[in-house]
């Protein structure tokens, strides 16, 4: 071990306790998409209590922030995610994720200058859904930055992981309401155009790819059930192996809503609620680096069912096309519980998670310090050709 992984070591161990407690508070006080004001003070704060620069309102964005350490010409981006899922609290476990970037970053703190790196924590907003790190790349939030990491929260571990394409649509119908008894003839109904393009949606799986993934929920199905439904709305994703298989399938997903709307009388109106996140394109010698490092601190990585995670998304994906990044998931022990299950956030609070905390700072540390150390990777990074 060397004397920069020693002293990471310790700084992982000394904090260990205090990001335990950044967890929890973030599990305690869940806060969703563009509303995590509380969470990005609280993450930004521990940083700006141990010596880093701090810009809140980063790029515009109220609940988004920056904090740097060191000047080296190496410049490294570490991301940490912070916003519940609406209704579940950190069902999807981005307390950790915050709680495994600051640890990795605190450990990094003394060591960056001995590297050569210059050190960002950006914190990113409204991942479920909202696409913060879209926002931040098309404002230059990413600029000057060579590579960026972050650790996603799963059921078991998964190095290579690869995070789907997906888009978000709110879609509303607009009717006419009328008596449901007396006058059903006057009324035009938006909850039929619902049930229309949802048999529709069905029927179109069975020609679907099988990377596809079309799901949603209706959130206003009407306002009384003797009163034709002058208006609903509803939430939905669709999900693809790339944005190019994306853009193939999305626009047979829409008709099936545009069939609604026809069939029905309704008026439609979708509206986009982010834009597209990318594939995941994984930097293979980041990974290399990071599949030693936690296998090194004795983390087992998983190849069987569990790791359907994969067919997850993010918008890491859409920094990943500009950036060299990793994306790998850490195991909570949660198994039969999943992300997004309830069940889920509870085990983000457990000594498993707790130990997934420490281990994941350490791996996170360790990459980071083999990409500034080691000659053929940092001269990569320093002169990158993956933009496409």
């Amino acid at each position: 071990m060397t004397s920069i992984d020693s002293a990471i070591a310790e700084r992982v161990t000394a904090t260990h306790q205090q990001l335990i407690d950044l967890s929890r508070d973030l599990y305690e006080h869940p806060e969703v998409g563009w509303e995590e004001h509380r969470s990005a003070r609280r993450v930004a704060g521990e940083l700006s209590d141990n010596g880093f620069r701090v810009t809140d309102h980063y790029c515009g964005l109220d609940t988004a922030f920056a904090a740097h350490v060191g000047s080296g010409d190496l410049h490294i981006a570490l991301c940490a995610e912070y916003d519940a899922l609406p209704g579940l609290g950190h069902a999807c476990g981005h307390n950790l994720i915050s709680a495994i970037t600051v640890g990795a970053a605190l450990a990094l703190a003394p060591v960056v200058d001995d590297l050569g790196l210059t050190l960002t924590v950006i914190g990113t907003p409204a991942e479920e859904g909202g696409g913060g790190k879209i926002e931040l790349l098309e404002r230059n939030g990413f600029a000057g930055q060579h590579a960026a990491a972050m650790i996603h929260p799963g059921p078991v571990d998964v190095a290579g992981a690869r995070p789907f394409a997906v888009s978000h649509s709110h879609i509303a119908y607009k009717g006419k309401s009328a008596h449901a008894a007396a006058y059903p003839e006057r009324g035009i109904n938006a909850a039929d155009a619902f049930t229309i393009a949802e048999v529709a949606i069905g029927l179109l799986r069975q020609q679907l790819p099988s990377s596809v993934r079309v799901h949603g929920m209706v959130t206003r199905g009407g306002e009384a059930p003797n009163a034709i439904a002058e208006r609903t709305e509803g939430r939905w994703y669709v999900r693809a192996e790339t944005l190019a298989e994306l853009t193939d399938v999305e626009p047979r997903v829409m008709r099936c809503f545009q069939a609604g709307g026809l069939a029905s009388g309704a008026e439609l109106t979708v509206t986009p609620e982010s834009k597209p996140y990318a594939e995941f394109r994984t930097d293979d010698e980041l990974l290399a680096c990071y599949e030693r490092r936690a296998t090194a601190v004795g983390r087992q990585f998983s190849s069987g069912p569990d790791t359907m995670m994969a067919r997850a998304s993010t918008d890491m994906g859409n920094v990943s096309q500009v950036l060299p990044a990793i994306h790998p998931y850490i195991g909570i022990d949660s198994l039969p519980t999943v992300n997004h299950q309830p069940e889920f956030a509870a085990a983000t609070i457990t000594s498993a998670a707790q130990t997934a905390i420490a281990h994941g700072a350490l791996a996170l540390a360790g990459t980071v310090t083999d990409a500034a150390s080691q000659s053929p990777i940092r001269q990569r990074l320093l002169t990158p050709s993956h933009v496409s």
